[in-house]
Protein backbone atom coordinates (compact mmCIF):
# COMPACT_ATOMS: atom_id res chain seq x y z
CA UNK A 1 0.00 0.00 0.00
CA UNK A 2 1.01 3.65 -0.28
CA UNK A 3 1.41 4.04 3.48
CA UNK A 4 3.49 0.87 3.75
CA UNK A 5 5.73 2.17 0.96
CA UNK A 6 6.52 5.15 3.20
CA UNK A 7 6.87 3.03 6.35
CA UNK A 8 9.52 0.69 4.93
CA UNK A 9 11.77 3.70 4.36
CA UNK A 10 12.03 4.16 8.15
CA UNK A 11 14.20 2.26 10.67
CA UNK A 12 11.10 0.87 12.39
CA UNK A 13 9.89 -1.00 9.31
CA UNK A 14 12.88 -1.08 6.96
CA UNK A 15 14.63 -4.10 8.53
CA UNK A 16 18.01 -2.53 7.82
CA UNK A 17 17.18 -1.76 4.19
CA UNK A 18 15.56 1.63 4.81
CA UNK A 19 18.57 3.49 3.40
CA UNK A 20 18.51 1.51 0.16
CA UNK A 21 14.77 1.96 -0.12
CA UNK A 22 15.03 5.71 0.45
CA UNK A 23 17.68 5.90 -2.28
CA UNK A 24 15.31 4.05 -4.62
CA UNK A 25 12.10 5.76 -3.47
CA UNK A 26 11.37 7.00 -6.99
CA UNK A 27 11.10 3.35 -8.00
CA UNK A 28 8.81 2.35 -5.13
CA UNK A 29 5.07 2.07 -5.69
CA UNK A 30 2.32 1.28 -3.24
CA UNK A 31 -0.72 -0.51 -4.67
CA UNK A 32 -3.68 -1.65 -2.60
CA UNK A 33 -5.03 -5.18 -2.76
CA UNK A 34 -8.11 -5.69 -4.87
CA UNK A 35 -11.16 -7.71 -3.84
CA UNK A 36 -13.12 -10.22 -5.90
CA UNK A 37 -16.67 -9.12 -5.13
CA UNK A 38 -18.04 -12.21 -6.86
CA UNK A 39 -16.78 -14.09 -3.78
CA UNK A 40 -17.09 -11.41 -1.11
CA UNK A 41 -20.49 -9.74 -1.29
CA UNK A 42 -23.48 -10.20 1.05
CA UNK A 43 -25.91 -10.03 -1.87
CA UNK A 44 -24.65 -13.31 -3.36
CA UNK A 45 -22.57 -15.02 -0.65
CA UNK A 46 -23.52 -18.74 -0.53
CA UNK A 47 -22.03 -19.23 2.95
CA UNK A 48 -24.19 -16.80 4.90
CA UNK A 49 -27.59 -17.44 6.47
CA UNK A 50 -29.41 -14.60 4.71
CA UNK A 51 -28.46 -12.34 1.81
CA UNK A 52 -28.65 -8.57 2.29
CA UNK A 53 -27.70 -5.29 0.63
CA UNK A 54 -27.31 -1.59 1.50
CA UNK A 55 -30.99 -1.01 0.71
CA UNK A 56 -32.18 -4.12 2.56
CA UNK A 57 -30.15 -4.65 5.74
CA UNK A 58 -32.57 -6.93 7.60
CA UNK A 59 -30.62 -10.01 6.51
CA UNK A 60 -27.58 -8.87 8.49
CA UNK A 61 -29.50 -9.30 11.76
CA UNK A 62 -30.31 -12.87 10.74
CA UNK A 63 -26.62 -13.44 10.00
CA UNK A 64 -25.73 -12.05 13.43
CA UNK A 65 -28.10 -14.44 15.17
CA UNK A 66 -26.68 -17.31 13.13
CA UNK A 67 -23.14 -16.33 14.15
CA UNK A 68 -24.04 -16.06 17.83
CA UNK A 69 -25.53 -19.56 17.69
CA UNK A 70 -22.47 -20.86 15.81
CA UNK A 71 -20.26 -19.81 18.74
CA UNK A 72 -22.75 -20.71 21.48
CA UNK A 73 -23.25 -17.10 22.55
CA UNK A 74 -26.50 -15.60 23.87
CA UNK A 75 -28.64 -14.42 20.98
CA UNK A 76 -29.27 -10.68 20.97
CA UNK A 77 -29.37 -8.09 18.21
CA UNK A 78 -28.67 -5.34 20.76
CA UNK A 79 -25.36 -6.66 22.13
CA UNK A 80 -22.48 -5.39 19.97
CA UNK A 81 -20.68 -8.32 18.36
CA UNK A 82 -16.99 -7.74 17.62
CA UNK A 83 -14.74 -10.10 15.69
CA UNK A 84 -11.19 -10.82 14.63
CA UNK A 85 -10.22 -13.05 11.70
CA UNK A 86 -6.46 -13.28 11.78
CA UNK A 87 -3.23 -15.12 12.17
CA UNK A 88 -2.74 -15.19 15.92
CA UNK A 89 0.65 -13.49 16.09
CA UNK A 90 2.28 -10.39 17.54
CA UNK A 91 2.30 -8.77 14.09
CA UNK A 92 -1.50 -8.90 13.99
CA UNK A 93 -1.80 -7.14 17.34
CA UNK A 94 -2.84 -10.18 19.35
CA UNK A 95 -0.87 -8.87 22.31
CA UNK A 96 -3.20 -5.84 22.36
CA UNK A 97 -6.28 -8.06 22.13
CA UNK A 98 -4.96 -10.23 24.95
CA UNK A 99 -4.23 -7.19 27.12
CA UNK A 100 -7.68 -5.66 26.61
CA UNK A 101 -10.05 -8.63 26.36
CA UNK A 102 -11.00 -8.75 30.04
CA UNK A 103 -11.75 -5.05 30.04
CA UNK A 104 -13.70 -5.40 26.81
CA UNK A 105 -16.03 -8.03 28.21
CA UNK A 106 -16.98 -5.55 30.95
CA UNK A 107 -18.48 -3.35 28.20
CA UNK A 108 -21.41 -5.73 27.64
CA UNK A 109 -20.19 -6.94 24.27
CA UNK A 110 -19.44 -10.23 22.57
CA UNK A 111 -16.19 -11.06 20.79
CA UNK A 112 -15.51 -13.91 18.37
CA UNK A 113 -12.05 -14.94 17.18
CA UNK A 114 -11.14 -17.10 14.20
CA UNK A 115 -7.51 -17.86 13.49
CA UNK A 116 -4.40 -19.88 14.09
CA UNK A 117 -0.82 -18.97 14.83
CA UNK A 118 1.43 -18.86 17.87
CA UNK A 119 0.56 -21.44 20.51
CA UNK A 120 0.87 -18.87 23.28
CA UNK A 121 -2.17 -17.10 21.82
CA UNK A 122 -4.04 -20.37 21.29
CA UNK A 123 -3.72 -21.09 25.02
CA UNK A 124 -4.33 -17.51 26.10
CA UNK A 125 -7.54 -17.09 24.10
CA UNK A 126 -8.72 -20.59 25.08
CA UNK A 127 -8.33 -19.61 28.74
CA UNK A 128 -10.25 -16.38 28.19
CA UNK A 129 -13.02 -18.19 26.32
CA UNK A 130 -13.34 -20.73 29.13
CA UNK A 131 -13.56 -17.88 31.66
CA UNK A 132 -16.13 -15.88 29.66
CA UNK A 133 -18.06 -18.47 27.60
CA UNK A 134 -21.11 -16.22 27.20
CA UNK A 135 -19.09 -13.35 25.75
CA UNK A 136 -16.11 -14.84 23.91
CA UNK A 137 -16.31 -17.28 21.00
CA UNK A 138 -13.18 -18.96 19.66
CA UNK A 139 -12.28 -21.19 16.73
CA UNK A 140 -8.61 -22.14 16.41
CA UNK A 141 -7.87 -22.91 12.78
CA UNK A 142 -8.91 -21.58 9.41
CA UNK A 143 -12.44 -22.05 8.11
CA UNK A 144 -13.37 -20.17 4.93
CA UNK A 145 -17.11 -20.63 5.34
CA UNK A 146 -16.94 -19.40 8.93
CA UNK A 147 -14.86 -16.41 7.84
CA UNK A 148 -17.70 -15.41 5.50
CA UNK A 149 -20.25 -15.90 8.29
CA UNK A 150 -18.20 -13.69 10.61
CA UNK A 151 -17.89 -10.92 8.02
CA UNK A 152 -21.67 -11.00 7.60
CA UNK A 153 -22.72 -11.49 11.22
CA UNK A 154 -20.37 -9.28 13.20
CA UNK A 155 -21.06 -5.61 13.88
CA UNK A 156 -17.38 -4.64 14.13
CA UNK A 157 -14.14 -6.17 12.84
CA UNK A 158 -11.02 -5.43 14.91
CA UNK A 159 -7.57 -5.30 13.25
CA UNK A 160 -5.01 -3.80 15.66
CA UNK A 161 -1.96 -4.77 13.59
CA UNK A 162 1.57 -3.77 14.55
CA UNK A 163 2.24 -3.43 10.80
CA UNK A 164 0.20 -4.35 7.73
CA UNK A 165 1.46 -4.18 4.13
CA UNK A 166 -2.16 -3.93 2.97
CA UNK A 167 -4.72 -6.22 4.58
CA UNK A 168 -7.90 -7.69 3.13
CA UNK A 169 -10.32 -8.37 5.97
CA UNK A 170 -10.96 -4.68 6.60
CA UNK A 171 -11.92 -4.35 2.92
CA UNK A 172 -14.19 -7.39 3.05
CA UNK A 173 -15.84 -6.06 6.19
CA UNK A 174 -16.70 -2.76 4.53
CA UNK A 175 -18.69 -4.56 1.83
CA UNK A 176 -20.55 -6.55 4.50
CA UNK A 177 -21.48 -3.48 6.55
CA UNK A 178 -19.21 -4.67 9.35
CA UNK A 179 -17.45 -1.58 10.64
CA UNK A 180 -13.65 -1.86 10.89
CA UNK A 181 -11.60 -0.77 13.89
CA UNK A 182 -7.96 -0.70 12.78
CA UNK A 183 -4.58 0.58 13.78
CA UNK A 184 -3.43 3.33 11.41
CA UNK A 185 -0.59 1.44 9.77
CA UNK A 186 0.12 0.37 6.19
CA UNK A 187 -2.91 -0.51 4.11
CA UNK A 188 -5.22 -0.23 7.11
CA UNK A 189 -4.47 3.48 7.23
CA UNK A 190 -4.90 3.80 3.46
CA UNK A 191 -8.32 2.13 3.35
CA UNK A 192 -10.04 3.23 6.58
CA UNK A 193 -11.07 6.82 7.29
CA UNK A 194 -12.13 7.78 10.82
CA UNK A 195 -15.88 8.27 11.05
CA UNK A 196 -16.99 11.77 11.95
CA UNK A 197 -20.48 11.73 13.52
CA UNK A 198 -20.83 15.47 12.90
CA UNK A 199 -20.68 15.33 9.10
CA UNK A 200 -21.14 11.60 8.51
CA UNK A 201 -17.84 11.22 6.67
CA UNK A 202 -15.54 8.22 7.11
CA UNK A 203 -15.97 4.45 6.94
CA UNK A 204 -14.61 3.11 10.24
CA UNK A 205 -12.45 3.86 13.26
CA UNK A 206 -8.68 3.86 13.67
CA UNK A 207 -6.03 4.60 16.28
CA UNK A 208 -2.37 5.51 15.89
CA UNK A 209 -0.50 4.62 19.08
CA UNK A 210 0.25 0.92 19.41
CA UNK A 211 -1.16 0.50 22.90
CA UNK A 212 -3.96 -1.27 24.73
CA UNK A 213 -5.30 2.08 25.90
CA UNK A 214 -5.59 3.45 22.38
CA UNK A 215 -7.43 0.32 21.23
CA UNK A 216 -9.87 0.47 24.14
CA UNK A 217 -10.62 4.16 23.60
CA UNK A 218 -11.35 3.51 19.93
CA UNK A 219 -13.67 0.62 20.77
CA UNK A 220 -15.52 2.90 23.20
CA UNK A 221 -15.95 5.53 20.47
CA UNK A 222 -17.32 2.93 18.09
CA UNK A 223 -19.75 1.59 20.69
CA UNK A 224 -21.08 5.10 21.32
CA UNK A 225 -21.96 5.37 17.63
CA UNK A 226 -23.39 1.83 17.68
CA UNK A 227 -25.99 2.98 20.21
CA UNK A 228 -27.35 5.43 17.63
CA UNK A 229 -28.93 3.00 15.18
CA UNK A 230 -29.63 5.55 12.44
CA UNK A 231 -26.07 6.85 12.55
CA UNK A 232 -24.67 3.31 12.63
CA UNK A 233 -26.67 2.30 9.57
CA UNK A 234 -25.40 5.37 7.77
CA UNK A 235 -21.84 4.30 8.61
CA UNK A 236 -22.55 0.74 7.45
CA UNK A 237 -23.92 1.94 4.13
CA UNK A 238 -20.93 4.22 3.55
CA UNK A 239 -18.65 1.23 3.90
CA UNK A 240 -20.79 -0.95 1.67
CA UNK A 241 -20.59 1.68 -1.07
CA UNK A 242 -16.77 1.59 -1.16
CA UNK A 243 -15.18 0.04 -4.25
CA UNK A 244 -11.92 -1.85 -3.83
CA UNK A 245 -12.39 -4.08 -6.85
CA UNK A 246 -9.42 -5.27 -8.89
CA UNK A 247 -10.19 -2.82 -11.71
CA UNK A 248 -8.43 0.07 -10.01
CA UNK A 249 -5.54 -1.98 -8.63
CA UNK A 250 -4.95 -3.69 -11.97
CA UNK A 251 -4.79 -0.33 -13.73
CA UNK A 252 -2.17 0.84 -11.22
CA UNK A 253 -0.10 -2.28 -11.92
CA UNK A 254 -0.34 -1.61 -15.65
CA UNK A 255 0.90 1.93 -15.08
CA UNK A 256 3.93 0.63 -13.17
CA UNK A 257 4.69 -1.93 -15.89
CA UNK A 258 4.44 0.75 -18.58
CA UNK A 259 6.84 3.01 -16.68
CA UNK A 260 9.23 0.08 -16.27
CA UNK A 261 9.12 -0.71 -19.98
CA UNK A 262 9.79 2.93 -20.79
CA UNK A 263 12.98 2.74 -18.69
CA UNK A 264 14.25 -0.54 -20.11
CA UNK A 265 16.66 1.15 -22.51
CA UNK A 266 18.69 2.23 -19.47
CA UNK A 267 19.17 -1.33 -18.24
CA UNK A 268 20.49 -4.59 -19.61
CA UNK A 269 17.61 -7.02 -19.63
Amino acid sequence: SRKYKEEIQTPEFGCGLEGVLRDRQADLYGILNGVDYSEWSPEIDPYIKEKYSPSALAGKKICKIDLQREFGLPVSAEIPLLATISRLTDQKGCDLLAATMEEMVQMNLQFVILGTGDEKYHFLFQDLQAKYPRQIGLKIGFDNALAHKIEAGADILVMPSRFEPCGLNQIYSLRYGTVPIVRATGGLDDTIVNFNPENGEGNGFKFHEYSAGALLETIKKALQVFQNKDLWQKLMRRGMAEDFSWDRSAQEYLTVYEKTMAKKKFYKI
